[in-house]
């Protein structure tokens, strides 16, 4: 047998270790429990956190699942669209268990804001999220650019959704409701969305100039979009109004995949956001673990 060459021997060895590393992909780290704190985790240390109850708790009624989040410590909540849900009724809930809703959708991917078409109906939605606001005591509503509209460019799109804000922007001045504009990942999850990373949403929010028309900054987005999250939180701070994290790959809770968020929460408290953060991400396992994991990200 001929004996194999240095080359190709360290050739072959780096192969096997590749292949080797890729398929023993480590499981995420154990929560350690604190048993003084495992019964209600969303009492966290230096950060507020609002629980998505689009995508917590998801097997049971909708107010059941305000309940549970109470019942595990958290003081927030966040959902998506309006349609459908008994907003009295949640009004209600909240403020008996002290829950604050943290923010809603106001305007979702279709019609696109992209479509200056669509800024009449945009402006409807504007006025409808003005007036739920009131009723849910709500500081925050999300709105969202819209999907790659034919024969548009990059550049008309953003224009588009520049002027439906500053239309926007008095209404929402008036009834001091923040909206805040979510860039998407165009990589993951929203293959063919006009409005990806910070650059763009800066231009859009800095263009309007309203202490009410700021950034929904999405970190798990963020993170698939253009990395370097710190480093981009200290070039936008300015124009952050809100900031949701899921870890990255899965879209789970802080400790499942490769974000550091301890650090990049503890970033973006020095650079000055002392607001409420969205837990937009999908339990991995259960929702008693997923709160035990966000409860270790904020310790620092």
């Amino acid at each position: 047998m001929t004996p194999l060459s240095r080359r190709t021997f360290l050739a072959a060895t780096a192969a096997a270790g590749a292949l080797s590393q890729e398929r023993s992909v480590p499981p995420p780290p154990k929560v350690q429990v604190d048993p003084t704190w495992v019964k209600t985790p969303g009492k966290t240390a230096n950060s507020r956190f609002a629980v998505n109850v689009e995508m917590w708790f998801r097997k049971l009624p909708f107010l059941d699942r305000i309940r549970a989040s109470a019942d595990l410590g958290f003081d927030a909540i966040e959902f998506w669209g309006l349609g459908g849900k008994d907003l009295e009724a949640i009004a209600k809930l909240c403020e008996e268990l002290k829950v604050e809703v943290a923010q809603f959708t106001a305007w979702g991917f279709v019609p696109g804001l992209n479509d200056p078409k669509n800024h009449e109906a945009f402006l409807g939605a504007v006025h409808a999220a003005t007036q739920a606001a009131k009723v849910l005591r709500a500081r925050k509503a999300t709105v969202v650019g819209g999907n790659d509209q034919p024969g548009m460019s990059q550049e008309q799109m953003i224009s588009n959704i520049t002027v439906g804000l500053q239309l926007a922007a008095p209404i929402a001045e008036a009834a001091n409701l923040m909206l805040i504009l979510e860039p998407m990942n165009v990589r993951v999850d929203h293959f063919g969305h006009c409005l990806h990373g910070s650059a763009d949403a800066l231009k859009i929010c800095r263009a309007v100039d309203s202490p009410m028309v700021k950034i929904n900054w999405d970190l798990y987005h963020m993170q698939i979009s253009e990395g370097d999250l710190c480093g981009h939180l200290r070039d936008g701070i300015d124009q952050v109004g809100y900031l949701q994290l899921a870890d990255h790959p899965g879209r789970n809770e802080p400790g499942t995949g490769e974000v550091s968020y301890a650090r990049v929460l503890h970033t973006a408290q020095a650079l000055g956001y002392k607001d409420i953060i969205g837990l937009e991400c999908y339990p991995q396992n259960s929702e008693a673990q997923a709160a035990q994991r966000v409860h270790q990200a904020d310790l620092w």
